[in-house]
C-alpha cells in the first residue's frame, strides 16, 4: 500500500488533496454559514466557460477557470446588488451562461479536448507540479485575506445589519468573500471537478458545525475534516480502482449522515 506514493503522480495527488481541504475548510465554513452554496454552485459552473476558452486559445485551462471564477464573483456581487434581479435568478443566468459558452468554446476548438472530464468530475492523478504551485499560491492567498479581514468577516456574517451600524464595508466584504470562493473552486477543481465542488466546499464545515460553536474552531475542525476525506478518497478510489473525485464526495457524504445519525441516536 505505502509503495504507491513512491509515484510521483500519487504525491501530487495527496499534496493536491491537502491544499484542497485547507482551502475548503476555510472559505467553506463562511459559505455553510452565510448559506451561500448556490452562489458557490453559480461561480463554479460559470469557470466551465473559462475552461473551453483556454481550449480554444491554446492556454492552460486552470488559468482560465481562474478568470472566469473571478469575473462570475463580481458579476454576481453587482447584479445582486445593483440590479432588480432577484439574487437567485442573477446565479442561474450566471451559471448557465458559463456553461453555455464553455460547451461553445469547446466547439469551435480544432481537435478533441481530451481531459476535460477531468476538470468536470475531477482526476487528482492528473495534478501536475506546475498545478500543484498555483494550488499553494492560492491557499496562501485565501488564508492571508481571511486572517487580515476576520473580524470584518466575522460581524458580516453573524450580523450583517449590525455591520453596517458599526461602519464596516458589508458591500465591499461580500465582494470579497465572493473572491475568496472563486479562488477556493479553482483550488479545487482538479481534485473534485466543477459538479461536484459544491459538496467539498459544504460537507466538511457541515460536519464541523455539529461539534463547534465558535466561526475559528469551526475552520479548524473543518479543515482537518476536508484534509482527512480528501486523503482517504484518495487512498479509497486508488484500492477500489474508482474515481477519485466522486469517491472523495462518496466518503463525505457517508460521514456526514454517519454524524447526523449518531446525534438523532443520542438525541433519543
Amino acid at each position: 500500500m505505502f509503495s504507491i506514493l513512491t509515484y510521483d503522480f500519487m504525491q501530487n495527488a495527496l499534496a493536491a488533496g491537502v491544499l484542497a481541504g485547507i482551502a475548503c475548510g476555510v472559505v467553506g465554513t463562511y459559505v455553510v454559514v452565510r448559506r451561500m452554496v448556490f452562489v458557490s454552485g453559480g461561480i463554479s459552473h460559470a469557470t466551465f466557460g473559462g475552461i473551453g476558452l483556454a481550449y480554444l486559445l491554446g492556454f492552460n485551462p486552470i488559468l482560465g477557470a481562474l478568470l472566469f471564477a473571478i469575473a462570475a464573483a463580481i458579476a454576481m456581487g453587482h447584479v445582486t446588488r445593483r440590479t432588480k434581479l432577484s439574487e437567485d435568478t442573477g446565479i442561474g443566468v450566471l451559471w448557465a451562461t458559463g456553461m453555455a459558452l464553455g460547451v461553445v468554446f469547446v466547439g469551435l476548438s480544432s481537435g478533441y479536448a481530451p481531459d476535460l472530464f477531468s476538470y468536470l468530475f475531477g482526476n487528482i492523478l492528473t495534478v501536475q507540479r506546475s498545478e500543484l504551485l498555483m494550488m499553494l499560491v492560492l491557499d496562501g492567498v485565501i488564508i492571508a485575506t481571511v486572517l487580515a479581514l476576520y473580524k470584518e468577516l466575522l460581524a458580516v456574517s453573524f450580523d450583517e445589519e449590525f455591520a453596517r451600524v458599526q461602519g464596516i464595508p458589508v458591500d465591499t466584504l461580500q465582494t470579497v468573500l465572493l473572491g475568496l470562493i472563486a479562488l477556493t473552486i479553482v483550488t479545487v477543481i482538479k481534485v473534485v471537478g466543477i459538479v461536484l465542488v459544491i459538496a467539498l466546499l459544504t460537507i466538511p464545515p457541515a460536519i464541523a458545525r455539529q461539534y463547534t460553536k465558535s466561526l475559528s474552531g469551526m475552520m479548524r475542525v473543518a479543515v482537518v475534516i476536508g484534509v482527512s476525506i480528501a486523503i482517504c478518497g484518495i487512498a479509497l478510489s486508488y484500492l477500489l480502482n474508482l474515481a477519485s473525485g466522486a469517491t472523495i464526495i462518496l466518503l463525505g457524504s457517508a460521514a456526514l449522515m454517519a454524524v447526523l445519525l449518531t446525534q438523532k441516536l443520542r438525541a433519543r
